[in-house]
């Protein structure tokens, strides 16, 4: 199981989220807030001090991937055609997909609203992938 860290603050976190969710039809992924027990008991100090506000994927094998390389990852991980688009991403080279990133996430939260709650909404037989 791989773990999706997201920021509870953020309504484009959310969002992902939302999305993702919907789509990982094989319960790939556990959803965690940023900040959360799971983040820190996951996390070192040294690393959380490391991390970029953004979405933070932890894979099965340890790996941490964050900006463009955890949404590829993720578009790559729910299959479809959106793994074609993950594949298409890939190939832009990781300094100009983050940049791409970093220019969404400095105007993400004029972008969506902020959410009412740190857990997105979502159907009640999947909520139990949330972790705290």
């Amino acid at each position: 199981m791989e773990t999706l860290f997201f920021d509870g603050s953020c309504g484009l976190c959310h969002a992902t989220v939302r999305f993702v969710i919907a789509r990982d039809r094989a319960a790939r992924f556990v959803y965690a807030p940023i900040g959360g027990e799971t983040f820190m008991a996951t996390f070192t100090t040294d690393e959380r001090a490391r991390l970029p506000d953004s979405v933070i994927v932890r894979t099965e094998d340890a790996r941490t991937l964050v900006r463009s390389a955890a949404i590829v990852h993720l578009l790559g991980a729910i299959g479809g055609g959106w793994r074609v688009v993950g594949s298409l991403l890939w190939i832009v080279p990781r300094p100009l997909r983050d940049v791409g990133y970093r220019a969404v996430a400095s105007v993400r939260r004029r972008l969506v609203a902020a959410p009412r709650d740190a857990c997105p909404v979502v159907p009640s037989e999947r909520r139990a992938r949330f972790l705290a």
